[in-house]
């Protein structure tokens, strides 16, 4: 028996290694880092338009007290690591323009809406929702704007939160701010969590009970909050003596990343639920490089989603037939009932 038959029986045996390896080999075949560059994209495309339109909202609300515009704008930055501070020395209020704020209301719309837009598309393509039943270019929409006004509500809750935990940066005793840091960070994910939750549910045209989609949440957002964290430390000092060319150039990269790991955080949250809830594990080890491999009853109802996507018409029928017999072991998905 050769290596790799060995560790394949080693992972179709404990789940512990199987479920793990079927979600990577289940986003290699969503092309799952297409799907997560898409949210990036616009991720990026609507975070400089937004930062105008807040700092020219404040300009008008705010005028008067600038001081209380830099606190809240830090507040409302301040989960981007580092990168945050360089970004509100950068982005200024136009004074109060009425030219700003349209402009900046319009392109951070397009680019907020792009982001949710392709968040749906990432979420029903990992769900193997046939097109047939995604919700037409309106409906979607609809879906977009409402999730965007969750997010809106869950912006301010974080700022408040961020706005707290700088506040216990300043506490006298070392113990009691670090007590209270920890509680906030806590609070983060929680709050994070429940926004994917709502996110995954909400975005997803195939209903999806909250069970079914709260071990991915919870992943995702504890990622989330690992990623604030490490990212803080990370540019804080990789950052810190750079030039000022190669500093803004290190500026904008970094904050691809962080939004690309962010977005790839919530796709890989999005596979985690969908692996789990259709029981699509174990995978045969050699599935992505051979066709010469006997397919186990994950590989069997994977690929037939995969072809079942792609069913455009309600009348459009799509049938799944593979070559060979189907495996001797049982169906451990047989039987189970999916999370609601």
């Amino acid at each position: 028996m050769g290596l790799a038959e060995r560790v394949d029986r080693f992972q179709r045996r404990h789940p512990a290694a199987g479920y793990p390896l079927a979600v990577v080999y289940k986003f290699y075949d969503d092309q799952g880092s297409y799907l997560t560059a898409m949210i990036t994209y616009y991720a990026f495309l609507s975070l400089f338009p937004l930062l105008l339109l807040l700092t020219s909202i404040l300009g008008f609300l705010l005028h008067n007290d600038p001081e209380v515009q830099d606190r809240v704008l830090d507040s409302a930055v301040s989960r981007v690591p580092v990168l945050g501070q360089q970004l509100v020395d950068n982005v200024h209020s136009l004074r109060g323009s009425t030219v700003a704020v349209v402009v900046g209301l319009l392109v951070s719309l397009y680019g907020s809406l792009g982001v949710v837009q392709a968040a749906q598309n990432a979420f029903n393509k990992v769900w193997a929702v046939p097109r047939a039943d995604r919700p037409n270019p309106f409906t979607s929409r609809l879906r977009s704007l409402a999730m965007l006004a969750v997010l809106g509500i869950g912006m301010v809750v974080s700022t408040g939160l961020s706005a707290l935990s700088s506040v216990a940066d300043h506490v006298g005793s070392s113990d009691i701010g670090s007590g209270l840091r920890v509680l906030f960070a806590l609070a983060a994910v929680v709050l994070n969590a429940a926004l994917l939750v709502f996110a995954f549910r909400l975005l997803t045209a195939e209903p999806v009970g909250t069970r079914g989609v709260l071990p991915g949440a919870v992943t995702a957002a504890v990622l989330w909050q690992i990623l604030q964290s490490g990212g803080t430390y990370y540019f804080g000092n990789t950052l810190r003596h750079s030039s000022a060319t190669y500093g803004v150039f290190g500026i904008v990269l970094g904050l691809l990343a962080f939004l690309y790991l962010s977005a790839l955080a919530v796709v890989i949250g999005a596979e985690l639920n969908s692996v789990l809830a259709r029981r699509l594990w174990p995978r045969s080890l050699l599935t992505p490089f051979t066709d010469d491999v006997q397919l186990t009853h994950g590989d069997r109802k994977a690929y037939a989603s995969y072809a079942q996507t792609e069913q455009h018409k309600g009348f459009e029928t799509v049938e799944v037939d593979f070559d060979q017999p189907p495996p001797d072991e049982p169906d451990p998905g047989v039987g189970r009932r999916r999370p609601h």
